[in-house]
């Protein structure tokens, strides 16, 4: 019997999804081709002169049975992720998405502009770049699952780990499959879709991970009577600018063995300074909490429903 069977069924009241924000661009001069659709099918004439819809945002929504009466909880997740990152765990436990349904909260999840079921741009006609594909070595140790920055092999038993890792390492392929394309020049239209999403909810809380932190901190600045609360796990990077009001009470949660990774050493470090010098924002530590060996996507690790305890411990707190 595994996990999912054991737990009481989860009550909604409603649940759906939508896309939202985006823009329209039109295509003119571009040549036309010819190009077999289906297997077996006849050449159909492809015309990319025409009206495409870009950059709106996929939300899906969950809306719990018994509410707790707090503003929705939007996910945000990371760079080259999509939503799916805080649904089941590559092992198949439960995820974020279902901790916080049943304690009550509304949530929403996100693929952010340019990912998953968002949808794309034509490149180089619309969109200036080349996609940035992540390799799965790079993953591996980039999220802190693999010690050194060749620990991965396509061989599963000479990969090598944190010895306290919390990540479930039989399950990483599983994990890599979720990796998509990501882009580099759309961070204003990430924050023009999720503008829209506030317009349409109203208050909300947001907790995001990794690339969406610096992007969700700029939100929380741009909108103080929106963001209620925000929780950024691991973010990857602290704005230079726009962050001199910031009004936003914010908790910052940070994994192990960042000490071992110059980068992920740096970045602690910005995190730590701005911690410091804004009122209203907090770092959850977890070595120093005593949690040790997790990674990047503690979402994921096998404590992710401690941790996540622990964040809905503090929303409720700051929440009256």
């Amino acid at each position: 019997m595994n996990e999912v069977t054991k737990k009481a069924a989860i009550g909604l009241r409603d649940m759906g999804s939508f896309h939202i924000g985006g823009r329209s661009v039109q295509l003119r001069d571009q040549p036309e081709y010819e190009r077999v659709m289906s297997a077996g099918g006849e050449p159909v004439k492809i015309n990319l002169n025409g009206t495409y819809s870009i950059e709106q945002m996929y939300v899906q929504y969950f809306l719990a049975e018994h509410p707790n009466g707090k503003s929705p909880l939007v996910l945000w997740h990371g760079g080259g992720m999509t939503g799916a990152a805080w649904e089941t765990t590559p092992d198949g436990r439960e995820g974020w998405v279902n901790y916080f349904i049943r304690h009550g909260w509304d949530v929403y999840v996100c693929d952010s502009v340019e990912r998953g079921r968002s949808g794309f741009a034509p490149w180089p006609q619309i969109w200036p770049e080349k996609p940035v594909c992540q390799t799965v070595n790079d993953v591996y140790s980039r999220f802190r699952i693999g010690d050194r920055a060749d620990s991965y092999d396509r061989d599963p038993t000479r990969r090598t780990a944190y010895p306290n890792t919390r990540f479930p390492l039989h399950a990483f392929d599983q994990f890599a499959k979720q990796m998509v394309p990501r882009w580099t020049h759309t961070n204003e239209a990430i924050l023009s879709a999720f503008e829209a999403l506030l317009n349409r909810l109203g208050v909300v809380n947001i907790l995001c991970h990794s690339q969406a932190g610096p992007l969700a901190l700029q939100l929380a600045a741009r909108h103080p009577a929106r963001v209620r609360t925000l929780v950024a796990i691991e973010p990857a990077g602290i704005p230079d600018k726009g962050l001199a009001c910031y009004q936003t009470p914010t908790l910052m949660v940070l994994g192990d063995n960042m000490e071992t990774d110059s980068r992920w050493q740096l970045l602690r470090e910005k995190i730590l300074t701005f911690c410091s010098s804004t009122p209203g924002t907090t770092v959850l530590s977890l070595p120093e909490a005593g949690i040790r060996g997790n990674s990047h996507v503690m979402m994921m690790d096998d404590n992710n429903q401690a941790i996540a305890e622990l964040v809905d411990g503090w929303l409720k707190r700051r929440i009256t």
